[in-house]
């Protein structure tokens, strides 16, 4: 059967109605360069492959941008908002406590998917993943030869178990026409769109499921990683003349670069500048902000626009500075770009609250969570008089792979405490929340403390940010 390499669907997945009795037909055999090794190969080491990623859902992806990951159509649902998705980075143990999670909350699947090529998706981050080296695209074909570097947390056998721990492998290239040749499945190759590799004629190594989505890589003449391929389908895993097949990324380059531009920001074009990254930056409505961007490369001077600024600010096109006065409380994802002889993005995280106003205040700075560790994370609330409203809330967003471990409590100015979520939900990802309180007996103004206990070990996270509206 065609089946794609995930974990998302249980399993391997039956699509385009090809049976399991589809055989492979014989076809020339050619010199294997890599020796034959059990499927995922070996273990990577911690930090070999830093913009790799795996998903909650059970496929792996690539840090695109800071805000966006790269991965498989099949891996995700329907364009839209998604914040069920967690993504997992620079750690080759799953369970490493050092590890770096964050939530989705956008998803963009190719157009025109329809199971059958197009196979690419961008999920969108709540934060950006800053300091890690981004995975460049290839644009064309001069790649396309040699060994391929794969790498991911799926089964390390055909029907096996998802790994803890990061595998790497490689796997040598494969004309179109010869894998076209692999049998009924794959005559429906698209030569185009998808690009073959694998040992042909003894198998043995291979990607599998739960490596959907994940990179096939090669380094280029300047020793830069560049993404090849995006893991999609194959016959089984590791078989002799069923190899594993790629979404074709050179082909999608361009589409994926103008989808991004629509969430967040391109990666950039080859030979445009780097953008230097400010950090994500915190701001007060009704507070003047300057913010002065710079880049280096490409060919200057640049033109530069922004995307997801806070309402009331704006980008010279010239010089790069932002400046304005925020209007609107919130936390936005911004994306700043300079173009001069191609293009190039920073993307960060951009919180504006209210000082001394009455109404929603918000705190969006991220507090990690370490394992039985208590963090709190504060607002102060000053020019309000009287007391707060008997339907007070408080929306809540903690990022945490096991919600049974926490318990979170809103501690008032006087030191009463409000419990809002106590070891509830076992296993599931995050809370998303907004809990409704009668504060009426207590004051505006003071010290408003969010407490989050873990109380369990093995799962981490951090408070992504929450908002306190008396």
């Amino acid at each position: 059967m065609r089946t794609l390499r995930s974990a998302v669907r249980a399993g391997l997945v039956v699509i385009l109605g090809v049976t399991m009795s589809a055989v492979a037909t014989t076809a020339p055999a050619s010199a294997d360069p890599v020796t034959p090794q059990v499927v995922g190969g070996t273990p990577a080491a911690q930090g070999e492959f830093p913009w790799v990623v795996r998903l909650s859902m059970g496929c792996g992806g690539s840090l695109y941008t800071p805000t966006l990951i790269l991965t498989a159509a099949h891996c995700v649902g329907a364009t839209g908002n998604n914040t069920s998705i967690t993504v997992t980075q620079g750690a080759v143990d799953l369970q490493d406590p050092n590890r770096v999670t964050r939530q989705s909350n956008y998803v963009l699947r190719a157009p025109g998917y329809n199971g059958n090529g197009k196979d690419w998706a961008l999920i969108r981050i709540s934060q950006p993943i800053n300091g890690v080296p981004l995975l460049k695209l290839a644009t064309d074909t001069s790649l396309h030869n040699g060994n391929f570097q794969v790498m991911g947390w799926g089964a390390a056998s055909e029907g096996g178990a998802q790994q803890r721990y990061l595998l790497k492998a490689q796997v040598p290239f494969i004309t179109d026409t010869q894998c076209a040749s692999a049998g009924s499945s794959y005559s429906s190759l698209i030569f185009d769109e998808e690009i073959c590799a694998g040992n042909w004629s003894s198998g043995g190594v291979d990607t599998c499921q739960g490596d959907s989505g994940g990179p096939m890589t090669k380094r280029n003449a300047a020793n830069e990683w560049i993404q090849i391929g995006i893991v999609s389908w194959g016959i089984g895993c590791a078989r002799p003349q069923n190899p594993g097949v790629y979404t074709e990324v050179r082909y999608f380059a361009s589409a994926i670069c103008s989808a991004a531009a629509t969430i967040g920001g391109c990666q950039g074009t080859p030979g445009g500048p780097t953008v230097s990254n400010p950090g994500n930056q915190n701001s007060t409505v009704g507070t003047a902000v300057t913010l002065n961007n710079s880049a280096s490369g490409g060919t200057p001077p640049y033109t530069w626009s922004a995307t997801g600024l806070p309402p009331g600010l704006s980008i010279s096109s010239s010089t790069g500075t932002v400046s304005g006065t925020p209007t609107t409380a919130g936390t936005y994802n911004t994306t700043i770009t300079a173009t001069g002889g191609g293009s190039g993005s920073a993307s960060f995280t951009w919180t504006v609250g209210t000082t001394g106003g009455c109404g929603a205040v918000t705190n969006g700075t991220d507090v990690s969570i370490p394992d039985n560790t208590t963090v709190y994370s504060n607002i102060t609330i000053s020019g309000c008089s009287g007391n707060a409203s008997a339907t007070s809330t408080i929306a809540v967003n903690i990022v945490h792979t096991y919600q049974g471990d926490l318990v979170v409590d809103l501690i008032a100015p006087d030191g009463s405490v409000y419990n809002l979520h106590n070891r509830t939900g076992g296993s599931a990802d995050n809370i998303v929340a907004t809990y409704t309180r009668n504060l009426s007996s207590e004051v505006r103004n003071g010290l408003w403390r969010l407490r989050v206990r873990d109380a369990a070990s093995i799962d981490t996270g951090y408070i992504n940010s929450w908002t306190l509206t008396l």
